[in-house]
């Protein structure tokens, strides 16, 4: 690796890349995007996130602004709305070096309004451009090639980011507006945290009615009511105590995104939001404090 190119005209596919955020889903992301052909800049907050492209054909930039004013595609994979808002905004941002033009790519998955507020703050900075493109799929997927990306945004906008999309991405789905790809990912992530909590609720059950919930959770992966999150707790001992652990917070980011979006549909309409998702949020919602409980619970 070497320190960032000063701008010049797009070389290979024709788009040059910036990334920020090379954790366990986005570093494969990263790595698809070099492998495809793009000219590609990274940044990280810790130098030894970047020790894994050594001897990639990847430019380091020093900060997001640098990075950014060497790219026309700048991707976000952060954890949350603060970290998206942290590299966007201020004097060494990506919104301070942004070209032009140039394409924010919002794939972290957060609240649908902070991609319209970036949108605003880049259209008045520089004629810059968003979407929303949050993934599904985790690190696995993004190493095959198989991550599900949804995406918000206007039609030209989505046609310019989607052949680096579609380096790591297989479906790439346009799913309206800026803003439609964050909603989805949202209701995804309920629907996913209501159905853990089905799961853990059946295999409860089947304990208490003397049937081996291991046992159980191998029929029912043979039967009508199988499920990717039956999977995940079957693989992780029938309990929801190791997916707690490893992906319980964000769920529970998610799925208050979920309940805030709810709120305020129903503030501003009548299109009766809240009646909608009322079994879904109350699912949720209970799957969340018992992975709260399982969190909290000392192991033996």
């Amino acid at each position: 690796m070497s320190a960032a190119p000063s701008p010049s005209p797009a070389t290979g596919p024709g788009v040059r890349v910036g990334f920020i955020g090379l954790g366990s889903q986005g570093a494969p992301m990263a790595r698809r995007i070099i492998d495809a052909g793009f000219p590609m800049t990274l940044w990280a907050r810790r130098p030894a996130t970047l020790e894994q492209f050594a001897g990639s054909h990847a430019t380091v930039a020093d900060s997001p602004a640098k990075l950014a004013a060497a790219c026309d595609l700048v991707c976000l994979c952060v954890r949350d709305d603060a970290d998206v808002e942290a590299v966007t905004l201020g004097a060494d941002g990506v919104l301070a070096g942004l070209r032009p033009g140039g394409v924010i790519a919002v794939q972290s998955t957060v609240h649908p309004d902070t991609c319209r507020r970036l949108a605003d703050a880049a259209a008045t900075a520089c004629d810059g451009r968003v979407v929303d493109a949050p993934v599904s799929g985790g690190g696995p997927a993004a190493e095959a090639g198989r991550l599900l990306v949804m995406v918000g945004g206007d039609d030209a906008t989505v046609a310019y980011c989607s052949p680096v999309f579609a380096s790591y991405g297989d479906p790439v789905i346009h799913l309206g507006p800026l803003g439609a790809g964050q909603v989805t990912k949202l209701l995804n992530n309920a629907a996913f945290t209501a159905q853990l909590g089905i799961v853990d609720s059946l295999l409860g059950l089947g304990r208490a009615l003397g049937v081996d919930p291991g046992r159980l959770g191998e029929v029912v992966l043979h039967g009508s009511g199988r499920s990717f999150a039956l999977e995940r707790v079957a693989s992780s001992g029938g309990t929801l105590d190791r997916i707690s652990g490893h992906a319980g917070q964000l769920l529970d980011k998610d799925v208050r995104l979920v309940i805030d979006l709810v709120n305020a549909a129903d503030a501003s309409t009548t299109n009766g939001a809240t009646a909608a998702g009322d079994t879904l949020l109350t699912a949720a919602r209970d799957a969340l404090a018992s992975m709260r409980a399982a969190r909290n619970t000392p192991r033996a």
